[in-house]
């Protein structure tokens, strides 16, 4: 398989703290890969290197060959990254759609003021990114609920919403931050196949966090486990059950975020 991303003994210091030493990755095209460990083990400090929220204070990221160290958020969203959060962050007083509306503007032509004083091309895109998101709300299962304020939707929706929303940048990469967490079994398979499908559908690669183990080992061709912020296991479901430094680290003293 042709590889898309590449992380390259990334670190980020906090101070006095490294929050994450020496993290490498790599993925290729069309691969699930799952990203766990205890809580504070430096996983989402990756995601915001990764997605732009934080510079690395050591090492490389390249993404289809182009390094992205340094860049900002909404100039990675642009090459073909997105991220859903632990904590959904949809514009609540907005509708539905768009709050998927918006995502496609990353992607339009106009100027701003094209979009103020709603010219021809302006007016055009506004129809297409309409069009695009019925579609995209289609796929997730949501298009009865176009029209309805997004703070209105059932946590489970919301969440599918997230996933719809990040898609309309027109992701190559998705990393999907704690996608089940809060969902019940029935909601949590729900999503599984959604996930799965979507991957197919939008010729996918992704990223997860995830700490229902259940879902990570169904769902991920590999996985990637850290602890205080140092990989301690790599390999497949199956190998990562199996690793004694996962097991105790799972099963050592609570941690706090």
């Amino acid at each position: 398989m042709t590889e898309l991303f590449r992380a390259e003994n990334l670190t980020m210091q906090f101070g006095g703290l490294t929050a994450v030493s020496g993290f490498d990755l790599s993925l290729c095209r069309g691969e699930i890969v799952g990203l766990i460990g205890p809580n504070g083990a430096g996983k989402t400090t990756v995601f915001n290197m990764i997605a732009g929220y934080y510079t690395p204070s050591e090492g490389k990221i390249l993404f289809e060959g182009k390094v992205l160290n340094g860049k900002k958020a909404h100039e990675i969203t642009k090459l073909g990254i997105a991220r859903t959060f632990q904590n959904i962050r949809l514009f609540p007083d907005l509708k539905v759609i768009e709050n998927i509306m918006l995502a496609y503007h990353c992607r339009i032509r106009s100027s701003f003021f094209g979009a103020v004083f709603h010219f021809p091309l302006y007016r055009r895109e506004e129809e297409e990114m309409m069009r695009k998101a019925m579609l995209l709300l289609n796929e997730v299962g949501l298009a009865e609920s176009a029209e309805e304020q997004s703070s209105s939707l059932p946590y489970g929706k919301q969440r599918k919403l997230e996933i719809a929303r990040a898609l309309g940048t027109g992701p190559k990469l998705l990393l999907l931050d704690e996608p089940a967490a809060g969902m019940n079994p029935s909601e949590t398979q729900e999503l599984l196949d959604l996930i799965l499908r979507l991957k197919e559908d939008f010729g996918l690669t992704i990223l997860l966090i995830e700490h229902d183990m259940k879902f990570v080992m169904r769902i991920c061709e590999r996985i990637k486990v850290l602890d205080y912020g140092i990989t301690i296991a790599e390999g497949t479901p199956l190998e990562i059950q199996k690793d004694s430094k996962v097991i105790e680290a799972y099963l050592g003293e609570v941690r706090t975020c």
